[in-house]
C-alpha cells in the first residue's frame, strides 16, 4: 500500500492585479505593482514568483512547467523563443503565447530598464 502524500496549505502570496478582458492578440493586461508580492525587476524574481506569474496572467496549467525546470527570474530572462517552445515540453499555442506576450516583453523591459 503506498503512503499519502501530505497536502500543504496553499502559498498565501499576494497575486499581481490582473486585467482579465483579453487583448486582441491573445495576451492578458497585467498591472505590475509593489503589491504584487514580487520584485519589480523580474531578474529578482524566484521561481514560485515566476510560478504565479504564469498562473495569474492565465497559464494555470503550464506555470507548473517553470517551477519542474526550476526558472527563475534571471533564467526567464535568459530564455529564447526556442528554451519556451521545445524545453518546457509545452503545447504549442500556449507557448507560443507565454514567449510573445509574456517572456519577451519581460526580457524588453528589463533591458530597457537597466541600459544606460
Amino acid at each position: 500500500m503506498r503512503g499519502v502524500a501530505e497536502v500543504k496549505e496553499p502559498c498565501s502570496l499576494p497575486m499581481l492585479s490582473v486585467d482579465m478582458e483579453n487583448k486582441e492578440n491573445g495576451s492578458v493586461g497585467v498591472k505590475n505593482s509593489m503589491e504584487n508580492g514580487r520584485p519589480p525587476d523580474p531578474a529578482d524574481w524566484a521561481v514560485m514568483d515566476v510560478v504565479n506569474y504564469f498562473r495569474t496572467v492565465g497559464f494555470e496549467e503550464q506555470a507548473s512547467a517553470f517551477q519542474e525546470q526550476e526558472i527563475d527570474g534571471k533564467s526567464l530572462l535568459l530564455m529564447t523563443r526556442n528554451d519556451v517552445l521545445t524545453g518546457l515540453q509545452l503545447k504549442l499555442g500556449p507557448a507560443l503565447k507565454i514567449y510573445e506576450y509574456h517572456v519577451k516583453p519581460l526580457q524588453t523591459k528589463h533591458l530597457k530598464n537597466n541600459s544606460s
